[in-house]
């Protein structure tokens, strides 16, 4: 068809040194026999609702995990893959542009074409409504060539980012039959993998040859879970943010006379605020997770703000910055339930310019108190996914309104003797979702594509590509596959303990963990960051030299290697059938006895539902 997507790229010659980089692949993935190892079948995290899942995806619940072995591993049952037939295999950009995209196209054709020269490689043309109409462009080394390492996701395009409906599923279902496919590689975040799951399901009840496999692609960085590490595009987006940041510190400390409040994308987690203030050192970082814990009102983070405000005026310093995560309007208690009124009014058929007059009372007095521009916001039509467009919500401008009144109140009470504040806002996150990927990105990227071959080549359905030990160099990466069933819960109803868990099975978005030690690394340095102006600039992208192979916090911090993990437990329970065989002494299996005893009774608490005070979503 006749199109804008797929015709060569004029670049910069930046863009063409950044087009000659070859990214690198873990042994495991060089030369052209499969190896794979099959793990036991998986659950999900949370045991109260895997009955739920169970029922929901019966044909793909419960596969087990799979592991890529290099060809030197010495595994007995590894299935060994050396014939390849042609495949035809459709790929569709379905989530949010997010740097790295186009590497995971590269990384698959590859793949299929060092495999078997005779497969295709279909893209489908306009993201998901591509894939209903079977718009397709065949990817070619012409067409790639000027799309290798670089941003957006221009090469197909994309559209709404979901596969949910009846209609669309049956649409999906039926291209992928005529276009005689055997494998669609879906690339999106938390929500277009969970529609990947569901369309797997779907195929395998259908008996469609289609195998669905997911790869996890959002620059927000909330698809974390036990099996993904980290998503393509949250390294890139974090590194662009942190020096527009940086930038914006060195401004206001020269100028010393304005606080910018920046507002940064990463929808509902905080994830990307986080690490770009562990980046950057701002003064000030409002993350929506501890807003959420603390039930912290509008005029509660108002007075905190007010509080730095005036503590930096005593020490004469009037300038500071402060980032606010997009998703901050849903964290804060009242805002988030003025979304629900204002979402439940509409689904009722109450139109926009009549939502205001229907408020229950006190929804209508917080609605007022609000500025215009706010109230214009929150009236705007949802995101695919029923959720407020954060993206188009101005928290900063409202949170800097807010303060400005606050401080002037303190000054004309005789509260506050320091000089008038001033505020600057931004809002920092299409300039960054399109910019050129990072080298990690670019090589995440990339062997997550050629993941996707090799999954298509096992013959698994309902399987999301993944890599583990990240934080190491890539001869180290572990690349496996694991099923997003593994990956899902259901959203409960708080009806007190043993509740039933009510809703679809879904993979939700990770939130910041309060517990964990990246959050642990920022509540160690927060006095010293509002207080002593300690910016830091990462400096722009590299591909070489210092930095080019730094990596986030987010990710060299946690101590993440799951599927490392369960391989090593694997080799323990192995050892231990080994020694423990009829014939061994008395002591071995008392012994043995005794230690699986308490493991096992540990073990059987930890997994109850009720542990670790599961909470309602």
């Amino acid at each position: 068809m006749e199109s804008d997507f797929g015709i060569p790229r004029e670049l910069s010659e930046l863009q063409k040194k950044r087009a000659e980089y070859h990214p690198e692949l873990p042994p495991c993935l060089q030369g052209t026999t499969v190896r794979v190892e099959f793990g036991d079948s998986t659950t999900c995290a949370d045991p109260s609702s895997a009955h739920v899942i169970s029922q929901a995806f019966p044909n793909t619940f419960g596969q087990p995990l799979a592991h890529f072995l290099r060809a030197t591993a010495k595994v007995p049952d590894a299935q060994i893959i050396t014939e390849h037939p042609p495949l035809r295999v459709g790929v569709v950009f379905c989530g949010r542009q997010s740097p790295g995209g186009h590497n995971v196209v590269w990384g698959l054709y590859n793949a299929i074409k060092l495999h078997n020269l005779d497969s295709v490689l279909l893209g489908f043309v306009g993201g998901t409504e591509g894939l209903f109409a079977q718009r397709t462009l065949e990817i070619t080394e012409e067409v790639l060539a000027t799309y290798k390492n670089q941003g957006g996701f221009d090469l197909l395009g994309r559209t709404v980012d979901q596969i949910r409906t009846t209609e669309q599923v049956k649409a999906a279902l039926t291209s992928c039959q005529d276009l005689k496919l055997d494998g669609l590689v879906i690339i999106g975040g938390v929500t277009s993998n969970s529609d990947a799951a569901q369309l797997a399901e779907t195929f395998a009840e259908a008996k469609c040859s289609t195998k669905v496999v997911g790869v996890p692609v959002t620059l927000n960085g909330d698809l974390k879970n036990q099996f993904v590490e980290t998503n393509v595009g949250f390294d890139t987006v974090c590194r662009v943010n942190s020096q527009l940041i940086s930038n914006v510190c060195i401004d206001a400390l020269s100028a010393q006379k304005y606080y910018y409040f920046i507002r940064l994308m990463g929808r509902k987690a905080s994830h990307v605020a986080l690490e770009c203030a562990l980046q950057s050192h701002p003064n000030m970082l409002i993350l929506g997770e501890e807003v959420a814990l603390s039930k912290l009102t509008i005029f509660d983070i108002t007075k905190h703000i007010c509080d730095a405000v005036q503590a930096r005026a005593e020490k004469d310093k009037y300038h500071g910055v402060v980032l606010i995560p997009e998703g901050l309007v849903e964290s804060i208690p009242e805002l988030y339930a003025l979304l629900q009124e204002i979402h439940g009014l509409r689904n009722q058929g109450i139109l926009t310019e009549n939502i205001s007059s229907h408020l229950s009372p006190w929804a209508s007095a917080l609605f007022e108190f609000l500025p215009p521009f706010i109230r214009k916001q929150l009236l705007l039509h949802p995101e695919s996914d029923d959720s407020a467009q954060l993206s188009q919500i101005e928290t900063e401008k409202l949170l800097a309104q807010l303060v400005e009144t606050e401080m002037n109140r303190r000054m004309n009470e005789g509260l506050y003797k320091g000089k008038k504040f001033n505020a600057i806002c931004h809002f920092f996150g299409y300039q960054a979702r399109g910019s050129l990927p990072s080298k990690f990105d670019c090589d995440y990227a990339y062997v997550l594509g050629h993941i996707c071959y090799h999954i298509l080549a096992a013959g698994l359905n309902g399987y999301m590509a993944t890599v583990t030990n990240l934080k190491h160099p890539v001869n180290k990466w572990r690349c496996g596959a694991a099923p997003p069933t593994a990956m899902m819960t259901v959203k409960r109803y708080w009806g007190g303990p043993g509740a039933i868990p009510i809703g679809k099975p879904a993979i939700h978005p990770a939130a910041v963990d309060l517990k964990g030690k990246v959050y642990e690394l920022l509540r160690q340095k927060a006095s010293s960051f509002l207080m002593d102006d300690l910016y830091r600039n990462p400096g722009p992208l590299q591909f070489e030299g210092p930095g080019a192979d730094a990596k986030t916090y987010t990710l060299c911090v946690e101590d993440q290697d799951y599927m490392g993990r369960i391989k090593k437990l694997q080799e323990y329970l192995d050892k231990v059938k080994s020694i423990v065989k009829p014939g061994c002494s008395h002591d071995v299996l008392k012994a043995a006895l005794s230690s699986m005893a308490s493991v096992t009774e540990v073990l059987s608490v930890m997994s109850a539902p009720s542990f670790g005070n599961h909470q309602p979503l």
